[in-house]
């Protein structure tokens, strides 16, 4: 499976979308506020975005995808995390 990355960074209310080449079907999106989590966290290089490079675009993809489902996974402001304790 092959993706393209869609990013417009450089706009009031920059996003990214990562796209499925073949079906053009969108299979992550990332705001503003997660665009700014990732640089903070060092893990968006846009140099990398640029790279023409396919050992590199792979690299930023891959994080792209596990930053996404990770912030998936994390509760809801306000509720409270499991403990992961089983009784």
């Amino acid at each position: 499976m092959t993706y393209l990355i869609d990013a417009w960074l450089d706009r009031p209310h920059p996003y990214l979308r990562i796209l499925n080449r073949q079906t053009g079907a969108v299979c992550v999106t990332l705001d503003e506020t997660a665009l700014e989590e990732l640089r903070n966290q060092g893990d968006l290089e846009l140099a990398a975005l640029n790279s023409c490079e396919p050992g590199v675009l792979k690299e930023q993809v891959r994080t792209l995808f596990l930053f996404s489902y990770a912030r998936a996974l994390r509760p809801a402001e306000g509720e409270v995390a499991a403990t992961g304790r089983l009784c």
